[in-house]
């Protein structure tokens, strides 16, 4: 993985932070090749990486399944949370700015970890998502306790050819306005990075907040699999 921990580093992090402004959504070039989204989207029938499974349905979340890693996360998983985060904690700050927020967000990983622990949140929350025909995710926002990092990521696992529907989909709540909706045309080996609650906006009287929500539309045919990587814990 140090390969592809080079490759998140060496990304146009400017030009991600500009793509989440305009569209509320940033998508990295394919990073993961098929051989490495198979073996993550493999993980899903070793039931001793997972300390929970979700059946959608039963929730009232949509139609589907998913399930949380255990810690330790697999090498790979570990490797993409712990590379993602310092360029995202950046995006993360300067929002806070914006927003004269309090929220400082530390610049390594495991910082925030421990500060999710000291608040009672200590369950891993990266997750394997499987949808099939007729499977779809509810719009929604994932908090899992106070302390809740903005930004979220999604790894595409399944080739283009290996289902259809299935899109992913955000909602922009807009203060006075009608909502914003964006598709991600997000490809396999490719990473979207998503707001997990608000994003600012540039309004007439300055920045403002925007609430978001992401969901998935109903898969039409095939298995769709994703990798989420949320970077804080849950309590």
């Amino acid at each position: 993985m140090e390969s592809v921990s080079q490759a998140i580093a060496a990304l146009d992090w400017n030009a991600l932070s500009q793509s989440l402004d305009t569209l509320g959504y940033a998508l990295t070039p394919r990073l993961l090749d098929a051989d490495a989204c198979a073996a993550l989207a493999a993980l899903y029938a070793q039931d001793r990486r997972f300390r929970s499974t979700v059946t959608m349905a039963r929730h009232g979340f949509g139609k589907g399944e998913y399930r949380y890693f255990a810690y330790p996360l697999p090498d790979t998983v570990q490797a993409l949370r712990a590379a993602l985060y310092p360029p995202l904690a950046r995006i993360a700050n300067q929002w806070s700015e914006r927003l004269g927020l309090s929220d400082i967000w530390p610049d390594n990983h495991a910082a925030l970890i421990d500060r999710c622990h000291a608040f009672g949140q200590p369950r891993p929350t990266p997750l394997l998502l499987r949808y099939r025909a007729g499977d779809y995710n509810c719009l929604h926002q994932d908090l899992y306790g106070p302390i809740h990092f903005p930004l979220q990521a999604v790894v595409m696992l399944s080739a283009e050819d290996s289902f259809t529907g299935g899109a992913l989909t955000l909602v922009e709540n807009r203060p006075r306005m009608q909502s914003r909706v964006e598709v991600v045309p997000i490809r396999q080996g490719q990473i979207a990075i998503v707001p997990v609650r608000d994003k600012p906006r540039m309004a007439s009287g300055g920045w403002s907040k925007s609430a978001m929500r992401h969901g998935v539309s109903t898969v039409l045919s095939g298995e769709r699999q994703t990798l989420g990587i949320i970077f804080h814990d849950a309590g």
